[in-house]
């Protein structure tokens, strides 16, 4: 039966994270290996939303009673996901803004005003972040300006405006959603932790095509050692997941060769090919 392929591609789509985050090579390619990651898991919830449909659709008069155990595991699985996207999504984005919303009137209260959305911070605390959505800011501390020389700095300052202007909030927001609507036991929250990762290399490349690596690098070992030693605030730039341990990988990225265009090409042809699984079963069905 259809509706029983489209169950186990669903499986197989969501277990594909638990491969896919031993590939570091992806990272190369990061604007790519992103559009992969919420391809798999978009693909993956499509497949499940339609099962059920599908497995009505096909349904004869007298079932066989394998026929009957799809329908049924079809029905359960696709109104579980529907009411986890449809909750998730609210609930998501309701906390993280109103998270953003106070954050964002602590910051202009005690904050210096540095220009339209920049504070600084009267802080001991090395730290240096954004608040994106509606309003957003980017917070650096004085500690930050004393402490960071003016080519790291500036570093710091291209990496936060690149994650508001291209938005990796929402990829986040967007990927997080998807990836909680499947089921607890399948998923891994390794894909989480790779994603905003990738939400961090992609920052670091607008950055050091503006600053050049070494002032980046340099910056991203300061704020690093910083958090080591535990002196840096709790912030909410898009990818902060990503955590200080990915400093290293960060770094070693700056400097590794671009992947073959052939690599990158691959990439979005596995987003399109993951795509394009839900239609065509579910033409195939309506045949």
């Amino acid at each position: 039966m259809i509706a029983a392929l489209l169950l186990l591609c669903a499986a197989a789509l969501i277990a594909a994270p638990h491969g896919l985050v031993r590939l570091e090579r992806l990272r190369r390619s990061p604007r790519a290996a992103l559009f992969v990651w919420q391809a798999l898991s978009l693909s993956a919830v499509l497949c499940m939303l339609t099962a059920a449909p599908i497995a009505w659709l096909r349904v004869r008069p007298l079932p066989l009673v394998p026929e009957v155990v799809v329908l049924v595991v079809a029905t359960i699985t696709s109104i579980g996901v529907l009411v986890r996207l449809l909750t998730n999504g609210h609930n998501v984005g309701r906390r993280i803004r109103a998270a953003r919303a106070e954050h964002r009137g602590l910051v202009d209260l005690v904050g210096r005003h540095e220009g339209d959305h920049t504070r600084v911070l009267p802080s001991e605390r090395l730290s240096a972040y954004c608040v994106p959505g509606a309003g957003s800011r980017l917070v650096i501390t004085e500690a930050a300006l004393v402490a960071l020389p003016g080519d790291q700095l500036a570093a710091v300052v291209a990496h936060e405006e690149a994650h508001l202007r291209e938005r990796h909030d929402l990829v986040l927001e967007f990927f997080t959603v998807l990836h909680t609507a499947s089921p607890r036991l399948m998923r891994t929250d390794a894909a989480l932790r790779e994603v905003a990762l990738l939400v961090e290399v992609l920052a670091d490349r607008a950055a050091r095509d503006e600053v050049g690596e070494v002032a980046l690098g340099r910056a991203i070992l300061s704020l690093a050692e910083a958090a080591g030693a535990g002196t840096t605030q709790a912030d909410l730039t898009p990818g902060a997941s990503a955590g200080a341990g990915a400093a290293a990988t960060r770094i070693r990225l700056l400097v590794a060769d671009d992947p073959a265009p052939w690599q990158t090409l691959v990439l979005y042809l596995v987003c399109a090919a993951a795509l394009v699984v839900p239609p065509v079963l579910a033409a195939v069905a309506s045949t």
